[in-house]
């Protein structure tokens, strides 16, 4: 019998406090609505947060890359789909589609997670009902290329002022929440270039975790050969851990 796909859809109005200074959803909303999703349909499908905690588990996002067509403006409605779509070694794959109301694709994403031992903090392996959709074709499988292990910013790049992880960073495991690196990394930017600019593709290695009253400092470099390229390194500089790699592709509209 050939198996069912499960796959989750959820509709969202763009709200004011979603949006950027350009009146369009930011990338910061975009990804949350991701993590938002993503987190409903694993309760759903019986990989919640509460049940991998009764075998000492939880989910860590490894990588995420998206890959964006147009973002929505305030006041917009737009549906957004996710489903699981099997494994690669130790990482379980989830794939988004964002459409306008319309029908219109607005925006694509692939992302690897990480199921984590809370004692010994050692990745576990996915178990079968996760592998076994490895052998299915979705109708609507993501036609992206997997989330790639990606490059630091060069070290002699520019680096943002030193700041601290704050209590609005962490999520619910007391750790920095996974789209407020993003967030870090768009508060590096001149506001003139983000109202003249709009991104294409944004992809993110999460590396290391950082908690509260960390300090932080964000490295950029443009790459020389494609000006339209930037990649970020979210460093803590008291130990020199490097937390999170951020690349992002923008293009000019104004």
């Amino acid at each position: 019998m050939k198996m069912k796909y499960p796959r989750i859809e959820k509709e969202y109005p763009v709200h004011v406090y979603d949006t950027g200074p350009d009146g369009r959803l930011s990338l910061h909303a975009l990804f949350n609505y991701f993590q938002d999703i993503a987190s409903d349909h694993a309760i759903v499908l019986g990989y919640g947060r509460d049940e991998l905690l009764k075998q000492n588990h939880f989910w860590v996002l490894s990588r995420i890359y998206a890959e964006i067509d147009s973002l929505p403006a305030w006041n917009e409605k737009i549906s957004l789909a996710s489903w699981p779509r099997g494994t690669d070694k130790l990482f379980a794959l989830r794939d988004f589609e964002m459409e306008s109301a319309e029908g219109q694709i607005l925006a694509r994403a692939t992302s690897s997670w990480l199921i984590i031992d809370r004692d010994s903090k050692r990745v576990q392996r996915p178990d079968i009902n996760l592998t076994k959709l490895n052998s299915y074709l979705a109708e609507k499988s993501c036609t992206l290329r997997n989330a790639a292990k990606i490059e630091a910013a060069p070290p002699d790049g520019s680096s943002s002022q030193p700041f601290r992880v704050r209590i609005s960073d962490l999520d619910v495991n007391l750790h920095t929440n996974n789209s407020s690196y993003l967030l870090w990394v768009i508060d590096t930017y001149k506001l003139d270039f983000m109202l003249r600019n709009v991104p294409m593709s944004v992809e993110i290695n999460y590396l290391s975790e950082s908690r509260f009253d960390d300090t932080v400092v964000i490295v950029t470099s443009c790459s020389e050969n494609d000006p339209d390229l930037f990649s970020h390194s979210a460093i803590r500089p008291d130990d020199n851990t490097e937390l999170c790699r951020v690349r992002i592709r923008w293009k000019r509209i104004l």
